[in-house]
């Protein structure tokens, strides 16, 4: 399970993303977005799953964020899968329940080798500062789509917007970092009875 790295570049008519992700790092991030309240969510993640990521990302601002929030999450996904390997050993599933004040949301992952995803998160208003909290499905469905992992979200209660992405993306950095974890256990198993994932 040495050397859990990856990176990787997506270029398109709408986004230029590079990303770099260290699996097995100390929670640093470098990110360069240009949309604030994003970034603030992707260093939740980066901080309570220990990951190291370096994100530097242009797109159409313009017209919104809607692109670049979508294309971090595929290219993210990409780079997960990459540097995950063969996932010989490690634990494969994670969960994490994570309250901030009012709010508790819980999300559990299975590193499966199939997309799915579970999203159920309503807020009281639409936008966080000028994000659009929309942005927060299409980003996850972007990273499960590539990473190729089902991923369950579900917010339990929460009556502050900020509050309810928070403990998302905490609470999905926490699955994160149970699930990629070595198992002592499996040894260099695969964690699966058809003995691939």
């Amino acid at each position: 399970m040495q050397g859990r790295t990856a990176s990787v570049k997506r270029d398109t008519l709408e986004t230029q993303i590079e990303i770099s992700l260290n699996l097995d790092g100390t929670g640093v991030s470098e990110l360069d977005t240009g949309v604030p309240f994003f970034e603030h969510m992707l260093d939740q993640v980066v901080r309570h799953g220990l990951l190291d990521l370096n994100i530097k990302a242009n797109g159409d601002l313009e017209i919104d964020a809607h692109h670049l929030v979508e294309d971090v999450g595929i290219t993210l996904g990409q780079a997960f899968a990459q540097a995950i390997g063969d996932k010989k050993g490690i634990v494969r599933y994670g969960h994490a329940y994570v309250p901030l004040d009012e709010s508790l949301s819980r999300v559990v992952i299975d590193l499966s080798g199939r997309p799915g995803m579970e999203y159920h998160a309503d807020y009281p208003r639409a936008r966080v500062a000028d994000f659009d909290v929309d942005l927060i499905h299409e980003f996850f469905q972007g990273f499960v789509n590539h990473a190729n992992v089902t991923l369950h979200i579900d917010n339990l209660r929460g009556r502050n917007a900020h509050h309810i992405a928070e403990t998302i993306f905490k609470a999905f950095g926490r699955a994160l970092r149970m699930a990629i974890s070595a198992d002592a256990r499996m040894g260099d198993i695969t964690p699966s009875t058809k003995g691939t994932l």
